[in-house]
């Protein structure tokens, strides 16, 4: 077996451009993490794509944009975890020998297709009763204030926190505020208790990274573990709330790979697309018991310079949502700071870093996948 590296990872920059073709995001992200991988593009073996609202062949049409015919390439959807769970089957593949070099790139364009919330799948009981993700979110975030007393003031810090952090991420799509508590409170409610600078919005984007094996570059970062878990059969006799689960089972599995403990991590990038979501996630992950997740905002404990910096990118809640572009620039982040190179978002630990990206939900399940995987540096 191999011992995969990530060799390189570059993005676009996040927003609104329904100008734009798919490809030509995606050119922006690949050609990044081809230079920084210090490769050519006929170094590629393989290429995998992560998209969930991309046209047909939008792999296809990404290579041919790319100038890499020829090699094998395959699309993977995942709802909120795509581009995560291309990069995990690139890791699996250059773990085992199958392939060499992998290219991954996570892509979507949302701004042409939705204006607000995206519309829940007609066929699902969700989709029949107009229960969109924001709703979704809401009934957990419910449950929480019910049965643990999180208060509004502790998911409004979430929202407060990263989105400060994302005033110095220069390709977020929302970097022009940094509210307060009060601020975050007193905006549009979407779906009680979320209110609307709670929410992430609708974004495009792509990201993409380089995996190969270990080729002896010191720049290279150790992938220490990647593990995906598909949702189990959930409803409302669940004993813990939608979601949790399968980030619970993700991360054990991870970090029985890594052979590490959630406090061994220096520096995360969650799925936030609800403030709810970082403080579930975090639980999940075993940074605090369960129905404590909420004060690590608060107490400063996830801050920039706290002791576990959670989405110093700014999160989806600033950097955007493109659905199959968010787990890979994930990857980019934790990549950017283990290696020192965040700039003025670079946090002070710095040798090992985690991303978990949770996809969504059908009905009856307990999301659709979760990605948690474990780099460090060498």
């Amino acid at each position: 077996m191999n011992q995969p590296m990530l060799w390189g990872v570059g993005t676009s920059a996040y927003g609104l451009f329904p100008e734009r073709r798919v490809e030509s995001l995606a050119w922006d992200a690949v050609s990044e993490a081809v230079r920084d991988a210090g490769i050519s593009p006929a170094e590629i073996d393989a290429v995998i794509v992560g998209s969930v609202f991309g046209p047909p062949g939008v792999a296809t049409r990404v290579q041919r944009g790319m100038g890499i015919p020829g090699v094998p390439m395959w699309t993977i959807e995942n709802a909120c975890a795509s581009g995560t769970s291309a990069y995990h089957e690139a890791v699996e593949a250059v773990r085992t020998g199958r392939f060499g070099c992998v290219l991954v790139l996570g892509v979507d364009q949302m701004s042409t297709l939705f204006s607000g919330a995206i519309v829940p799948e007609a066929t699902d009981p969700e989709g029949a009763s107009s229960l969109p993700l924001p709703g979704l979110y809401a009934l957990q975030a419910a449950r929480y204030v019910d049965e643990f007393g999180v208060t509004p003031e502790q998911l409004a810090a979430v929202a407060v926190k990263n989105k400060r952090n994302g005033l110095d991420n220069p390709r977020a799509q929302l970097r022009n505020n940094a509210p307060t508590v009060e601020e975050v409170l007193a905006s549009r409610m979407i779906a009680e208790p979320l209110t609307f600078l709670q929410c992430c919005p609708t974004s495009d984007g792509a990201g993409a990274a380089v995996v190969g094996p270990d080729r002896g570059n010191r720049d290279d970062l150790r992938i220490e573990a990647s593990a995906m878990v598909s949702g189990a059969l959930w409803d409302h006799r669940s004993d813990e709330v939608w979601g949790y689960a399968s980030v619970a089972r993700a991360a054990g599995k991870a970090f029985a790979q890594a052979g590490r403990t959630p406090g061994e991590i220096d520096v995360l990038e969650v799925h936030d697309a609800f403030t709810i979501g970082e403080v579930l996630t975090l639980e999940a992950l075993g940074l605090a018991p369960r129905g404590e997740g909420a004060e690590l905002a608060p107490s400063g404990h996830t801050a920039r310079d706290g002791a576990q910096p959670v989405n110093p990118s700014g999160g989806l809640l600033s950097r955007g949502h493109p659905l199959g572009g968010t787990g890979t620039a994930q990857l980019a982040e934790i990549a950017w700071q283990l290696r020192g190179r965040a700039g003025a978002r670079q946090v002070a630990r710095h040798r090992v870093g985690l991303v978990e990206t949770m996809g969504g939900g059908a009905a009856g399940m307990d999301g659709n996948a979760c990605v948690v995987t474990i780099l460090s540096t060498q």
